[in-house]
């Protein structure tokens, strides 16, 4: 074998790698348990532990703090977490209204919404539909009429065509869901979600946003579906509001109790997080006299314990007050403590009218502050009488990321009309004094974007904004600033809501079922291949590291789909050692010595590995370009596995053997049981083809039959979009009774109610409201779903909800045809290319479409009849795929050995009973690795579909008859359909 060394090199610096991804998760655990200790059952001191660790070493040697650590730990999807998940949709058809101005045009409106319903019922592009629309209605009226006004004339034209405006439109909606995106980013940055999850879904109007630990449904709503409010403020210089500071410290002082002022967590802790914040200033070059750091000082000045005032050395060495906006910084820890300070009745009153304190949305760079997250507090100067701020969003036409003349990053600002004069009246007053220029605060959500100090007036309404900033921070920076220009409502169109209870029973059964597969495949190839099995064990043992160890550095998210991948993969695995053994075995049994047939076995079995985990490989990338969510974190655990796999058994157990040989150790590959199992077998697959057919044919009618009794597929909500809801009930229910109690209250709506595993799980799904688009429509249903759920008389607790609107049902419906076709497509030509025979491919794609028709059969056949959920849903088409996978490599197996035997005749072809011979002599001369190999995998399945928890288990249903429907075909339908297809050449 050549290339050891490399080879062992890339093992060592793998498993390297994988220590350390996977190291993260015991340092944290160990803080965790800590923490536990400390805080002995109270939830707010175990909280605050966590928090007064952030910014402390916690990692051994590296010096990593927790922060960082838990930011690095292995990520769990919602589904074993906990948490919500929500997809946003941006509306566009305000946004155009907005930009014509609200016109009170019929056509105008009417080609809206028509756009709309299009779009709905599975159209791409809205601004496409909307132009092709209007013109259909208004073909003599320019679009240019509605659109073009003074404030947009540099990049809209009064005389533009339709196909201009459409561009204009187009890159406005796109500008439009970047803006929502920021400001929604920003919303859940400030909301305190551990590692939030966000992402636009290309080619849509739609953002996708994870938020692990979330149950508070009535907070995210409000927080991501209210409208954006930008603001410019005028803001006081730290030395006016500092006395007031002084102030509000002497009071707090004298009324708390000594108990309220003691910071949360252990003394070293604290200590070692207040001594981080102490040196802020010497951080930035000066020095923070207010940093106080034992527990005496902070009873006598309660607030400056925690918010440090800026402070320089002056020239004469005393310290003073740092000029400029901020009046504080403070620990993100303790943000909230400072906020509670501010709300008390004492501090209020003595707080001038004209103070408005506020946040900056980010905290500061924390190379200048030791790695802490240090936010900054700005006093912001209301001057109407009204308390509204000097200047509003609207009065901004555009803003651009742009370069200053040095080429450093800055903002461009272009304002309306109206607004250039207001402005030029607000920077006239900031710049007055040359010795002490004013900033003016740049606000969004109550939040401090940016407060740039203003240099000069500027009278004609185009503002250069610099600063500090990186690209990021300018594109942000312009996003923000055009938000407040034209309104695009973002609504929460999809959601899926898992409460903690239920993610810990995941877990748990996640796992018991992990273990127990992983078990049955070592005691399987132990006692199957006996030492040779063992070799196989150590290459899977270290696979298993292999993968958790990347998906931790990759940042992959871990979902109960993603376990059940991950065990699959560890079942498919198998079979590229069950090709190496089974061709050993053939080779020993031509009496070659173990060494060359260990050599031989290698060899000819890497075509069949090769191509079988390439097609599989194949359909995992589809899966995960199609899907989303779980089909995603699936299809992610598929692709990664296949690679780790591919290197464990192929090039790491090839160098466990070829140390066994040079220990002259004796190697089996099986047992007197065993070792002549599947000899000399001989069935004529080809001459009962036509039973087999008919076989199939009178499965796929009866499929039909049922599919017309049952009035169609049971779509989930996936593809037909609702509501789902599962309720756990204290004890087992009817779901006849349940459902009739929801009757009254969900009035012209379909409502199914189904067990979700127990009887005492139920599993809700309701299409009230659902094309509702009013926020309060949620509320709605939910208040309609506890007033009919009440009416049985038993307690219950809702577990999880999960929301799909039109517009992501029909979506889904046409990503999964697509990912269905493509499959099939790459998969056709994937064979013709390397076979080198049409009628290879096209076998192939038959048998393909042979096995979704035959898994649909049994799922229409079984509806109803089974103790759990046959549900068309995202699961469905990742359960179809992969086994449409399984009947790839099975089938590419078999066309291999064909090919092998041809190139030993030296013929291109055969043709009658040649042909027939040759292909009844493939077909069984790997029977033994196909019964295998689809043995283990069913096992596996098996296990996963007993152990692994009602949320997996129609998912894992669907890829068990998938085993044994793609065992079938691959050697009763695809092989044989290679002979009918070349009859007549």
């Amino acid at each position: 074998m050549q290339g050891k060394g490399f080879i062992k090199f890339m093992a060592i610096l793998l498993g390297i790698v994988c220590v350390y991804s996977l190291s993260f998760n015991f340092v944290t655990s160990k803080v965790e348990k800590d923490a536990k200790a400390y805080a002995k059952g109270d939830l707010n001191k175990e909280k605050a532990y966590l928090d007064s660790m952030a910014t402390v070493p916690v990692y051994p040697v590296f010096g990593f703090n927790y922060q960082f650590c838990k930011g690095k730990e292995i990520n769990l999807g919602l589904d074993l977490k906990g948490g919500m998940n929500v997809t946003m949709e941006i509306s566009l058809s305000e946004l155009v209204k907005s930009l014509a101005g609200n016109p009170d045009d019929a056509n105008f409106n009417k080609a809206l919404a028509i756009a709309q319903e299009k779009l709905n019922a599975g159209g791409k592009d809205f601004i496409a539909l909307f132009v092709d629309e209007f013109e259909k209605l208004s073909p003599n009226v320019k679009l240019a009429d509605f659109f073009s006004n003074q404030d947009n004339a540099k990049l809209l034209k009064a005389n533009a065509s339709n196909s201009e405006v459409k561009n204009y439109l187009s890159k406005e909606a796109t500008s439009a869901i970047d803006r929502s995106f920021v400001i929604i980013r920003s919303r859940i940055d400030g909301f305190g979600v551990v590692s939030p999850n966000m992402q636009k879904q290309e080619g849509t109007n739609r953002i996708l946003i994870e938020m692990p630990g979330v149950q508070d449904k009535e907070r995210v709503h409000k927080l991501l579906q209210g409208s954006a409010e930008l603001q410019f403020w005028q803001v006081y210089n730290n030395e006016e509001v500092y006395p007031v500071l002084e102030n509000i410290n002497k009071t707090l002082a004298s009324t708390l109790k000594t108990t309220e002022v003691v910071t949360a967590g252990t003394d070293t802790t604290a200590a070692k997080s207040e001594s981080k914040l102490a040196g802020l200033a010497k951080n930035k070059d000066t020095k923070d006299s207010t940093a106080l750091k034992n527990k005496d000082v902070a009873k006598s000045n309660p607030l400056f314990s925690v918010l440090n005032v800026p402070t320089y050395q002056a020239e004469n060495g005393q310290t003073s007050l740092r000029p400029g906006p901020v009046v504080g910084w403070v620990a993100q820890k303790d943000t909230a403590k400072v906020n509670e300070y501010f709300k008390r009745p004492e501090v209020a009153s003595i707080i001038p009218q004209s103070f408005k304190f506020m946040w900056s949305v980010k905290p500061m760079d924390v190379s200048t502050t030791g790695g802490a997250k240090i936010f900054e507090l700005y006093a912001i100067k209301a001057t109407s009488m009204d308390g509204k701020p000097d200047l509003g969003g609207d009065a901004i036409s555009d803003a651009r990321h742009d370069y200053d003349q040095k080429g450093r990053p800055e903002v461009t600002m272009y304002m309306t009309g109206d607004g250039a004069t207001k402005w030029k009246k607000i920077t006239a007053e900031a710049a007055a004094d040359p010795n002490n220029k004013k900033s003016i605060a740049i606000v969004l959500d109550n939040t401090v974007y940016s407060a740039p100090t203003v240099q000069n007036e500027i009278p004609n309404g185009i503002s250069s904004i610099t600063g500090n900033f990186t690209v990021n921070d300018t594109q942000d920076l312009a996003n923000i600033l055009k938000a407040g220009k034209l309104p695009a409502p973002a609504r929460i169109v999809g959601e899926f809501v898992v409460g903690p209870s239920l993610g810990e029973v995941a877990i748990h059964d996640g796992l018991i079922s992990f273990v127990l597969a992983f078990v049955v495949i070592l005691v399987f190839m132990a006692l199957y291949y006996n030492k040779a099995g063992w070799v196989a064990n150590l290459a899977l043992v270290i696979n298993l590291f292999f993968i958790m160890g990347i998906l931790v550095s990759l940042g992959a998210v871990l979902t109960l789909p993603g376990i059940a991948g991950i065990v699959l993969v560890i079942g498919l695995s198998v079979d590229a050692n069950i090709l190496i053994f089974e061709r050993v075995r053939e080779e020993l049994n031509l009496g070659k010595p173990t060494p060359v047939a260990i050599k031989e076995g290698f060899k000819h079995a890497m075509s069949s590995i090769i191509d079988s985990n390439v097609t599989v490989f194949v359909l995992g990338a589809i899966l995960y370009i199609f899907g989303t969510g779980p089909v995603q974190g699936f299809a992610t655990t598929l692709c990664i596995g296949i690679l780790s796999s591919l290197f464990c058994a192929v090039l790491i157990s090839r160098l466990v053997f070829d140390w066994l040989l040079e220990k002259k150790a004796n190697i089996t590959f099986g047992n007197k049981y065993t070792i002549h199992a599947f000899k000399n077998m001989a069935f004529n697959f080809v001459g009962h083809r036509k039973i087999y057919y008919s076989i199939s044919t009178a499965i796929i009618v009866l499929g039909f039959i049922f599919y017309f009794k049952n009035g169609g597929l049971n779509l989930g909500i996936d593809f037909k979009g609702g509501r789902t809801y599962i309720v756990h009930f204290d004890k087992g229910m009817e779901t006849e009774d349940v459902k009739a109690k929801l009757a009254a209250v969900f009035p012209e709506s379909e409502t199914v109610v189904k067990t979700a595993g127990a009887s005492n799980e139920l599993k809700i799904t309701t299409t009230y409201h659902i094309t509702d688009q009013d926020n309060g429509a949620d509320k709605l249903v939910e208040k309609a779903l506890h007033d009919g759920l009440s009416k049985t008389g038993v307690s219950y607790k809702i577990e999880s909800n999960e929301k799909v609107g039109p517009i992501i049902a029909s979506d889904i419906v046409y990503g999964a045809y697509g990912a269905i076709l493509f499959s099939c497509l790459v998969m056709f030509i994937y064979i013709v290319v390397r076979f080198k025979k049409l009628n290879y491919g096209l076998g192939a794609v038959i048998a393909l479409f042979h096995d979704v028709l035959l898994v649909l059969s049994f799922y229409t056949i079984l509806d109803g009849v089974l103790p759990f959920s046959l549900e068309i849903g995202q699961d469905f088409i990742a359960a179809i795929l992969t086994v449409m996978g399984y009947t790839m490599t099975e089938t590419v197996v078999v066309f291999d050995r064909i090919r092998e035997k041809l190139a030993e005749t030296g013929k291109e072809d055969l043709h009658g009973e040649e042909r027939n011979k040759l292909i009844n002599f493939a077909l069984n001369s790997t029977l033994s690795r196909t019964i295998l190999t689809s043995l283990t995998v069913f096992f596996v399945l098996l296990v996963i579909f007993i152990f692994g928890g009602a949320s997996i288990r129609g998912f894992i249903f669907a890829l068990l008859i998938g085993r044994i429907i793609g065992t079938y075909s691959s050697l009763c339908i695809s092989t044989p359909i290679v002979i009918d297809l070349g009859k007549n050449k």
